[in-house]
């Protein structure tokens, strides 16, 4: 499997283009995702759907391009289904200088951790909330699609609406570090990352 990144509008919010045999899913829509339709068209590959780690807006604030252009399905944690639609939920009401973030419902909700098969892909969601209700990780072994959950070194905040702290690290202590250390990790900004090294030197989840 091939993984693409783009790094995306001001927040710098990575998307991630996962590759298999002339097929992809996307995870996350960043702003400005003019750069992923290029690269789709220019290599013919067919988008099979978007996965999203959680609805805040520098997550989705290319979702409606992305989704109109390739008529692709959406899938998001149940506890989030509103927040694509709502400005105060997904933050855009806090960042006015992007307008307020308003999209259409996801097509498929996730409400358990079972595996979903796309095509040659094989998904597996691990529900980790803290940074947001819904977070969601994406495990496709030996790869992890942490969202803002596990940063390089970090964790998301969980300021924002939503948020806790203590189920947040809660989460990465009991779900993501239980992973095989070489899992490498694919966040929703920054550099990359190992399982391994973060269960070592990440100062907030020892």
């Amino acid at each position: 499997m091939e993984i693409k990144t783009f790094v995306l509008g001001e927040f710098e919010t990575n998307s991630y283009l996962l590759i298999q045999d002339g097929q992809a899913i996307l995870i996350d829509v960043g702003f400005e995702p003019e750069s992923i339709e290029t690269y789709l068209n220019q290599h013919q590959i067919q988008l099979k759907t978007i996965f999203l780690t959680h609805a805040h807006l520098d997550h989705i604030g290319g979702l409606e391009y992305i989704r109109e252009r390739f008529s692709v399905p959406v899938y998001v944690h149940h506890a989030e289904s509103e927040w694509l639609s709502n400005p105060r939920y997904n933050g855009s009401e806090i960042f006015p200088y992007f307008g307020q973030v308003i999209c259409k419902p996801a097509d498929y909700l996730i409400k358990e951790e079972q595996l979903i098969n796309i095509g040659s892909f094989q998904i597996q969601p691990i529900h980790t909330p803290g940074h947001t209700p819904g977070g969601t990780s994406y495990y496709l072994k030996p790869f992890l699609f942490s969202g803002d959950t596990l940063f390089y070194h970090s964790i998301g905040r969980t300021d924002l609406y939503g948020g806790n702290h203590t189920q947040l690290i809660d989460q990465i202590r009991n779900k993501l570090y239980f992973l095989p250390e070489d899992t490498k990790v694919y966040p929703g900004h920054g550099e990359s990352t190992t399982i391994g090294e973060e269960k070592r030197n990440n100062p907030y989840v020892r």
